[in-house]
């Protein structure tokens, strides 16, 4: 390989470091296991995640021996990505499988297990192709009573009855067209538009955890607490807490908040503490979002 000048200079220049330690946040979710049984495992996470493609780095976190390399692939086939251990007795397997080993918490944080469901347009769209399934078969058994009840059995109404079903199905087709682009778009992955109204107060030491969709809370986030989504995040009570919305680096993700004081705030890993906040937007309705050259930036809504 050639390299110019001008290159080999820069490559020469002490003032051009080899690499650099900054201060981005990484969003991850720990993992905790109470069994080695994989079985049971893949059962919870089928019940827990809504898609294999949420790509969220996890520590894992065992109170029992593992077999680590098998449960590393495991997690890796549900779409999570494993990145090491709090440290415990996979310490030496950790080690074998260049595994990173994180120190244990004084204080665990407790994962809220939302109650209400979620709610996915895909749904919506199924009923409203139901729905046009079953008035198309409505006009097409009317169509048919009348050609079989019909005294008449000339040519003429012969043509009448195949042009009105011949309308019909050109009706047909023109809806299902100008349905078509809503339908692709949100059969792309019913998960991936997957939205979680929460409707509960979070407490100090509570963390919910969405992936697939925006997380909608109408209740407050009190200091200690936290929310956390892939996709936008808002809140319609008072927000002290950690605010993370884009945890899978989804840059255009956003935060909506109707009284915004947060701890911490991060969009797409990009974060904010509290003590570095702009004071104007200090309770205040306010979105967050994040600009390429510029970070976080910060918008109180007026709702005048």
């Amino acid at each position: 390989m050639t390299i110019s000048n001008d290159k080999q200079q820069a490559l020469d220049s002490p003032t051009t470091p080899a690499l650099a330690f900054y201060g981005k946040m990484l969003t991850f979710s720990r993992l905790q296991f109470s069994t080695d049984d994989f079985a049971a495992i893949a059962d919870q996470l089928d019940s827990t995640l809504s898609n294999k493609n949420s790509n969220i780095p996890v520590l894992i976190d065992s109170d029992v021996e593992q077999d680590l390399s098998a449960l590393v692939e495991l997690l890796w086939s549900w779409g999570l990505q494993p990145i090491g251990v709090v440290t415990g007795v996979l310490d030496e397997q950790a080690r074998k499988l260049r595994l990173a080993i994180f120190p244990a918490d004084g204080k665990r944080i407790e994962r809220i297990l939302p109650s209400k469901k979620v709610t996915t347009q895909l749904s919506q769209v199924a009923a409203t192709e139901a729905n046009t399934q079953s008035a198309v078969s409505t006009n097409d058994t009317v169509n048919s009573s009348a050609d079989y009840n019909s005294a008449d059995h000339t040519t003429t109404a012969e043509q009448a009855s195949s042009t009105a079903r011949s309308q019909t199905a050109a009706a047909t087709e023109a809806d299902e067209s100008a349905r078509a682009p809503l339908t692709a778009e949100t059969l792309i992955s019913a998960e991936h538009i997957t939205s979680l109204i929460y409707d509960q107060m979070l407490r100090s030491g509570q963390s919910l955890n969405h992936v697939g969709g925006d997380l909608i809370l109408t209740n407050s986030v009190n200091s200690g607490a936290e929310a956390i989504t892939d996709n936008n995040l808002h809140v319609y009570g008072r927000a002290q807490g950690r605010l993370v919305a884009g945890a899978t680096g989804d840059k255009d993700a956003r935060i909506f908040c109707q009284v915004f004081n947060p701890s911490l705030v991060s969009v797409a890993g990009t974060y904010c503490l509290r003590d570095n906040l702009p004071e104007h937007v200090i309770d205040k309705s306010v979105e967050v979002r994040y600009l390429e050259g510029q970070g976080l930036v910060f918008t109180v809504m007026d709702n005048a």
